[in-house]
């Protein structure tokens, strides 16, 4: 058995009932039996290193750790990188954080930097050729008293940080209980996420003793590293990931059967689910009850427009009325046809997000600005809520949004074109990502349409990165100018401005509404190692500019605040309301409609009448 007493800090070797003192172990040898044979191997906390070959017989015993002393042994250069990446976490993101929130994207980080410390200390291992050392207590000692002096800063600057970003978007709710609860929820993080870790690598080691009997030990390594990594592997997408999917997915489609206080059976044939439809009420789930059920009427329209208007025809298709995406289609079609929808003077597409939610911002004020001359079509395709769908059901919002398009594009086709409604395509989040999976590009989005608004469009939506990724040089990412603005537009606050506002803007409108304080616009694995150009630009207008970049510690930032996208008030994050007012205005171009009738809509809209 070897060992080293030098002054160096270590890499996490094993606890040793000779080493509590220091905090940290010295080495201890892993010995097994093999043709009485044994390999003496260093215990760290990344891989064992080269194996020496004696010849003692000795026994097949597992090492075992104690609770204890797993909880307590850490090393010093990983508690050092794991401080600076928690320290960090408290800078800037995109929406104010509560204490909850910053305790878990501090303990998230500074369990990344742990292992990434543990990790770089290894490696200078092995080019020094060297174990594992046990650091000074004087090492320890400015590691405790230079971290939590660092510490308490950070904490202090990132309350202030939060208190600016609050008085950015105008949000009031703030609780002193969860944020001084935040360090304890950052320790708990840290030490369940280290655990974790330590279990993985128990199952490499375990794996790797094993398979020493039968082959050599720098396979044994390479192979024990494998199983462990696939275990992992299936244990959080086969047992966590698709069980909890699984489970929410039960979940959810029963609350599908409920219908909101409110809600009330269509008694107009003008309606899925009303008389003379042909799909059933009770197929539509909750989201399309809703759908169907609510909306502004004719009279209520003419009240704002001061025009003579219609009822809007809105026509809808559950998970329950037909067995998959292209049969809801279809239905949705055959009902939209014997509505008279194909009649009206404007065809709206909606393509829908998670549970089947259709905005009613959106649809309503398409609804008012068209004065009722009109019929919106939409199917569901999960019912799971938008923040799941959004990372497991990707696939089914883009076969709906195909579907879906394709049947109406095929009816509406064959119609006469002096007898053709217009037709204009719309979603929000997730429901833009289905409805761009209908179109190749600019031209086909030009050609096919007769214009599209898209809402807090996700960062991986294919034509949305085409366009950003291709924009005029000298447009900012957080609101491109793509082709000098000849079809396709962006905007952060279309009352304010629709950049380039110097250009024409000619035949088909396409608009994207995208908030710079929306995390699901900007969102991507790419942010845990690369920086992207929206934070090296000028911030947009409540994005604070102290926001920087840092690598995986801005990922798990942006991460932290998809949840709570919503969570703040309209005109932030991810909550589209009276920007519908200047989109749809700016994409349908109504006639007669003064800038006094689109203050009197957005006040409709915001209060949700």
């Amino acid at each position: 058995m070897t060992s080293t007493n030098e002054p160096e800090v270590s890499d996490e070797p094993e606890a040793s009932e000779t080493s509590e003192t220091s905090g940290i172990d010295t080495d201890r040898a892993v010995t097994t039996a093999d043709n009485n044979r044994a390999i003496t191997t260093t215990d760290t906390d990344q891989a064992d290193t080269d194996q020496t070959v004696t010849d003692q017989p000795v026994t097949d015993a597992p090492i075992r750790r104690s609770w204890r002393r797993a909880l307590v042994t850490y090393t010093l250069p990983g508690c050092w990188l794991g401080l600076i990446f928690a320290c960090l976490s408290f800078t800037p993101s995109l929406l104010p954080r509560g204490g909850v929130v910053q305790g878990l994207v501090v303990g998230i980080n500074a369990a990344i930097g742990y292992g990434l410390g543990v990790m770089a200390a290894s490696i200078w291992r092995a080019f020094a050729d060297r174990g594992p050392r046990p650091a000074r207590r004087w090492a320890w000692r400015a590691f405790f008293i230079a971290g939590a002096t660092l510490f308490v800063v950070m904490f202090a600057l990132g309350q202030y940080w939060q208190h600016e970003i609050r008085q950015l978007m105008g949000v009031t709710e703030y609780s002193i209980p969860y944020v001084i609860l935040s360090p304890f929820i950052a320790a708990a993080t840290f030490i369940g996420l280290v655990l974790i870790g330590r279990g993985v690598r128990g199952i490499y080691r375990w794996a790797a003793r094993v398979l020493r009997r039968w082959i050599g030990p720098r396979a044994a390594s390479v192979v024990g590293w494998i199983l462990a990594a696939g275990v992992t592997y299936l244990v959080i997408t086969g047992l966590l990931l698709d069980g909890l999917v699984g489970l929410a997915n039960d979940a959810f489609s029963v609350k599908d059967t409920t219908t909101d206080e409110g809600v009330h059976q269509p008694t107009t044939s003008l309606r899925s689910g009303g008389p003379e439809s042909l799909v059933p009420w009770d197929s539509l789930g909750r989201q399309g009850r809703k759908f169907t059920g609510l909306g502004p009427t004719a009279s209520q329209i003419t009240e704002v427009t001061h025009q003579p208007a219609q009822e809007p025809i809105r026509i809808y298709a559950g998970l329950q009325s037909a067995d998959d995406a292209e049969a809801r289609a279809t239905l949705a079609v055959q009902d939209l046809e014997r509505a008279g929808g194909f009649k009206r003077k404007n065809l709206l597409i909606v393509t829908t997000t998670g549970s089947g939610w259709v905005d009613p911002a959106s649809v309503d004020t398409f609804e008012y600005l068209s004065d009722g001359d009109s019929a919106s079509v939409a199917i569901q395709y999960s019912y799971l809520p938008s923040w799941i769908s959004y990372l497991v059901d990707q696939s089914k919002a883009r076969e709906a949004g195909r579907s879906l398009f394709d049947a109406v594009y095929d009816q509406w086709s064959k119609l006469p074109e002096n007898a053709r409604p217009r037709l204009f395509v719309a979603g929000e989040s997730l429901g833009s990502f289905g409805g761009e999976a209908a179109f190749s590009g600019e031209y086909d989005l030009r050609n096919r349409t007769n214009g599209t608004l898209f809402a807090g469009p996700p960062n991986f939506n294919t034509l949305f990165r085409e366009f950003s990724d291709h924009r005029d040089a000298s447009s900012p990412e957080v609101e491109p100018v793509y082709k000098n603005g000849r079809t396709v537009r962006f905007a952060n606050d279309p009352s304010v401005s629709i950049p380039p506002t110097d250009q024409p803007w000619d035949g088909t409108r396409v608009l994207y509404l995208m908030h710079p304080s929306d995390p699901i616009v900007w969102w991507s694995p790419n942010l845990i190692l690369h920086k992207p150009d929206w934070i090296s630009q000028t911030p947009g207008s409540d994005v604070l500019k102290g926001i920087v970049w840092m690598p995986f510690v801005t990922f798990w930032q942006i991460t932290a605040d998809l949840p709570f996208s919503t969570g703040v008030p309209g005109g932030h994050g991810h909550k589209y309301t009276t920007e519908y007012v200047d989109g749809w205005n700016a994409v349908l171009q109504p006639t007669g409609i003064t800038s006094a009738d689109l203050d009197k809509l957005k006040e409709v809209i915001s209060s949700g009448n």
